[in-house]
């Protein structure tokens, strides 16, 4: 059989399961910065997640629903567009790094850490006051119960 043509890795996953797999790298990198997983992942994930940000940088209506869609989760997509993205506006391209790490103990296999070239500062949230309720007044049939 013939390669010519053939783009990306398989994994040994179906379609649908590929898709998953990248979604949920990428909510992982978007929560937490940074991650270790094995270095096919990781290359493959650097376009995923590489054109996502590009996207949440221009940040209209339509690019978050995008980034919204491809993440599959809601609180990542905010934290992208609205956190990460800002801090990333600097740069054209090369927003995220492939580190090779050791070799996994089980199988032998490269892992690799894959990150944010900038480092991500977390955007302090205005602490929202609350007026106090005001106290109920008891009404007279309920003070003579």
């Amino acid at each position: 059989m013939h390669r010519h043509g053939y783009q990306g890795r398989k994994f040994g996953r179906e379609r649908d399961q590929r898709q998953a797999l990248m979604k949920g790298l990428a909510v992982s990198l978007v929560e937490h910065g940074e991650i270790e997983t094995t270095l096919p992942k990781a290359k493959e994930l650097k376009p995923y997640i590489e054109k996502l940000i590009t996207k949440a940088k221009k940040g209209d209506l339509a690019n978050r629903r995008h980034v919204i869609a491809a993440l599959g989760s809601q609180t990542a997509a905010i934290r992208l567009v609205d956190v990460i993205a800002p801090q990333l506006g600097g740069r054209v391209s090369g927003h995220v790094r492939i580190t090779r790490t050791d070799l996994r103990v089980g199988d032998r296999a490269q892992m690799a850490t894959i990150s944010f070239v900038d480092e991500i500062k977390e955007v302090a949230k205005p602490a929202q006051t609350t007026a106090p309720k005001p106290k109920s007044a008891k009404k007279p049939s309920e003070a003579k119960a």
